[in-house]
């Protein structure tokens, strides 16, 4: 898969291109059977909802697990992230968002490279996200909230709450928010979109982008693999007390993405 003109226009133009098809249902179904046991596991990258036993978000899984290390170096996502960004890329952050049926809370109006640069160290908002859908997103079940063209603001910083770095973008209480005089302002100049569409979808965001989600009131899970790749020559700055490497990579070797068929492979050979 290579990323059309269009589509790469439109990324530089509003910070974000959604591309539907990217894997097939047998892909999916694939990554899917590995998730309860990963969601099981009692691990510093698994964080639950407040309040709850329920799981919000995994973060690294595909260090350990080898079915979401094919899925996120996979040749049609690091090729579209090699386009956009310029270069080689490898992976700075990689984690599994739930927002579980009737359970999934709120993600508010946020920037990621506010994080990367404040608590990380990366130099630049040389970075782009590919979120693969796990499930259909649809109106009903908290889809992606995006303001287009809001990456063109550069960081917009406001007061930091307070609490660890650690926890400072894995819970519902972000450390970093954009204000909402901010989000008004912007969205009353460019709007706001909601990229829905089948499971196999992928959406790429800038890293500056303003986006975040309303809760999942509805019956229908939304699971989402979010990859964020950085440039190689981004890589990120020594750091004093540097966060878990499962929030920040600092393996700064270029990716070698696996075949197109990879995924399929790992099927086949478990039926067989």
């Amino acid at each position: 898969m290579e990323i059309a003109k269009r589509k790469l226009s439109q990324y530089r133009c509003c910070g974000y291109s959604f591309l539907r098809g990217c894997f097939s249902q047998v892909e999916i179904d694939t990554v899917l059977r590995e998730l309860p046991a990963i969601f099981s596991q009692d691990q510093p990258g698994r964080i639950l909802e407040k309040g709850s036993k329920i799981v919000r978000s995994i973060y690294g899984a595909h260090t350990s697990n080898r079915v979401l290390h094919c899925l996120a170096n996979q040749q049609r996502i690091v090729h579209t992230a090699t386009k956009i960004l310029g270069g080689d890329v490898y992976i700075h952050q990689f984690k599994i968002n739930v927002k579980a049926a009737f359970n999934g809370d709120i993600w508010p109006w946020h920037q990621d490279f506010i994080y990367w640069m404040h608590e990380d160290g990366m130099l630049q908002p040389q970075a782009t996200t590919a979120a693969i859908f796990l499930d259909e997103v649809n109106e009903f079940n908290g889809p992606l909230l995006l303001v287009p063209c809001s990456h063109r603001a550069g960081v917009i910083e406001g007061p930091a709450r307070g609490g660890a770095a650690l926890t400072g973008m894995v819970g519902a209480d972000l450390k970093y928010t954009v204000p909402p005089d901010c989000v008004a302002k912007l969205v009353s100049e460019h709007g706001i979109v909601a990229p829905k569409g089948p499971a196999g979808s992928v959406l790429f965001f800038h890293c500056n982008l303003v986006h975040g989600s309303a809760p999942n009131m509805s019956p229908f899970d939304r699971r989402i693999v979010y990859v964020t790749f950085n440039s190689v020559g981004n890589r990120l700055a020594p750091q004093s007390d540097p966060r878990p490497d499962f929030l920040a990579s600092r393996n700064f070797e270029p990716i070698s993405a696996v075949s197109e068929t990879a995924l399929q492979s790992w099927e086949t050979q478990r039926t067989s």
